[in-house]
C-alpha cells in the first residue's frame, strides 16, 4: 500500500488549550463514552466540554440499566453556551439517544464552522446495532459522514452507513481498500476503519483522506491481545481526536490511540470485574500524555 497523503489537521499552538464538544452519552458505571472522553481527551491537553445526549445508569452489556434521553434539554443547553460566548475548536460526536440529536450536531456545525468535525458513528459492533438504536437513528447518523474530517467507524457501523451487509472482522488489504472507499464516497474528507481482524495476533486500522483517495490507504497494525473489552472504540476515538488537536497527523494520532488501546487493555485485565465494566484506561492516561507530545 501506498503512503497516505497525511496532512496535520490542526494547527496548534503550543500554549494553547484547544476546546472541543464531547457530544456523547453519560454512563455512571462502565467504562465508555463520556466516561472515557472527558479523561482522555483532558490527558492529550483538550477542554472538554461535555454534550450528554443520554444518561445511563450503566452501559448497555449490562442486564439491567436505566436510560434517559436527553434530546428536549439539548437546545437550551447551548443557546446557554452561544450567551456565553462559548468558543470551539473541534466537536467530536458519538452515541446519539434519538435521531432527532443529528440535528443537534447540525446546529453546532453551523454555529462553529470553523470546528473541526470528528464523528465516531457509534452504532454497533460483531454485525449487531446496540439495544437502543433503531433503523431511523441510524439512518439519521449517515448524515454526519457527509463533510466530515474524519469518520471513525468499525466494520458494523460502516456496513450500516454503506448499506452493506456486515462482512465480518476478516478483510483482506483489497477488501480493506474498498470499504475505505465507499466511506470515502459519503463525503468524508478522512476514515480511520478500525477493527480488521484476520485472527493472525494483528488488529489493524485503515487510513485514508479524500485527497489521497483508494491508492492512499494506509494499514496500521497493532498486537491483538487474546481477550477482548468493552469501551476500546470510545477509548480509541477519543485518544485519536486528542492526538488530532495536539497536531498530530491523521496517520500519527491513529497509531498513537491504538497504542494508546493496546496498553490500557493490558492493565485492565488487573481490574476485578472488566469482562463486563470495560477497558480500564487510567494507568496509561501518562504514557498517552507523553505520547501528544
Amino acid at each position: 500500500m501506498t503512503t497516505n497523503d497525511d496532512a496535520v489537521l490542526y494547527q496548534r499552538d503550543p500554549a494553547y488549550i484547544p476546546r472541543i464538544a464531547a457530544v456523547h452519552d453519560m454512563c455512571g458505571y462502565g467504562k465508555c463514552s463520556l466516561t472515557a472522553a472527558i479523561p482522555i481527551l483532558s490527558a492529550a491537553g483538550c477542554d472538554v466540554c461535555p454534550v450528554p445526549t443520554a444518561l445511563f445508569s450503566a452501559h448497555t452489556m449490562y442486564k439491567d440499566y436505566t436510560f434517559h434521553d436527553t434530546t428536549d434539554i439539548l437546545n437550551d443547553y447551548l443557546d446557554a453556551w452561544v450567551k456565553e460566548g462559548v468558543e470551539l475548536d473541534g466537536v467530536y460526536s458519538g452515541f446519539l439517544g434519538s435521531a432527532d440529536q443529528v440535528a443537534i450536531i447540525q446546529r453546532l456545525y453551523r454555529e462553529y464552522p470553523n470546528a473541526l468535525r470528528l464523528v465516531d458513528p457509534v452504532m454497533g459492533d460483531g454485525g449487531h446495532m446496540y439495544p437502543t438504536y433503531t433503523a431511523e437513528l441510524c439512518e439519521a447518523m449517515g448524515a454526519l459522514a457527509d463533510g466530515a474530517d474524519v469518520l471513525m467507524p468499525n466494520l458494523t457501523e460502516a456496513s450500516i452507513l454503506t448499506g452493506r451487509d456486515y462482512p465480518g472482522k476478516n478483510l483482506t488489504p483489497e477488501e480493506a481498500t474498498d470499504w475505505v472507499g465507499a466511506l470515502l464516497d459519503l463525503g468524508a474528507k478522512s476514515v480511520v476503519l478500525k477493527g480488521i481482524d484476520r485472527g493472525d495476533g494483528k488488529i489493524r486500522n485503515y487510513v485514508a483522506t479524500t485527497a489521497a483517495g483508494t491508492d492512499g490507504v494506509l494499514e496500521l497494525a497493532h498486537e491483538k491481545l487474546p481477550y477482548m473489552i468493552h469501551g476500546t472504540g470510545d477509548a480509541f476515538a477519543s485518544a485519536l481526536c486528542g492526538a488530532v488537536m495536539a497536531g498530530r497527523t491523521l496517520t500519527d494520532s491513529a497509531r498513537i490511540a491504538g497504542e494508546f488501546v493496546r496498553s490500557a487493555m493490558q492493565s485492565t485485565r488487573n481490574q476485578p470485574h472488566f469482562e463486563e465494566r470495560g477497558v480500564s484506561f487510567e494507568l496509561s492516561l501518562g504514557e498517552l500524555t507523553d505520547l501528544v507530545k
